[in-house]
Formats: C-alpha cells, sequence, structure tokens
C-alpha cells in the first residue's frame, strides 16, 4: 500500500470542539508520526501541527474531519516522497 508523508496544520480558534478533535486524532493514530501543540494566548489560538505516513485517503480524510469542527481550520502539505519513491531522488 502506498503512503504519503505529510503535514496537517491545524488552528483551533473556538475550545469547545477539542475533545472531537483528539478523538479524531485518536481515530488516526497508527498513522501519526508526531504532533506539536502550541497556545498562542495573546491571540486566544492554539497551533497544532500533525506529521503523518499514511495513504491518502487516509490522510484525506482526518484533514476533511477536522476541518470541519466549528472553530478549527486544517490545511495539508505532501510531501513529493511515497512509498515507492528512493530518499534523495527529488
Amino acid at each position: 500500500m502506498e503512503t504519503r508523508v505529510a503535514i496537517i496544520g491545524i488552528i483551533v480558534e473556538n475550545q469547545a470542539p477539542v475533545s472531537t478533535l483528539n478523538a479524531i486524532l485518536h481515530e488516526y493514530s497508527q498513522y501519526i508520526i508526531g504532533r506539536m501543540g502550541i497556545p498562542y494566548h495573546q491571540k486566544g489560538i492554539s497551533i497544532i501541527s500533525v506529521a503523518v505516513d499514511a495513504p491518502q485517503d487516509e490522510i484525506s480524510a482526518m484533514s476533511g474531519k477536522i476541518g470541519r469542527l466549528n472553530g478549527i481550520t486544517a490545511k495539508t502539505v505532501y510531501s513529493k516522497i511515497t512509498s515507492g519513491t528512493e530518499k534523495g531522488l527529488l
């Protein structure tokens, strides 16, 4: 199964659906390489980046579910590397 490496950038402007956000991330935890969250108190938001290695359909599904939450924005950036691409041949 071919996988892609991607980063999902998440901006949380509304804290109410955070438990749902965490449930979604848990649902896809098998694909998550790492996660970093930064509270930006001056603006009243949180910034989260999630690194994943998963089939493109799974990444799109996860990002879509997150992006549909009220007050949460998600954008995905994909690497050009797939499971079939050799390292160093970009």
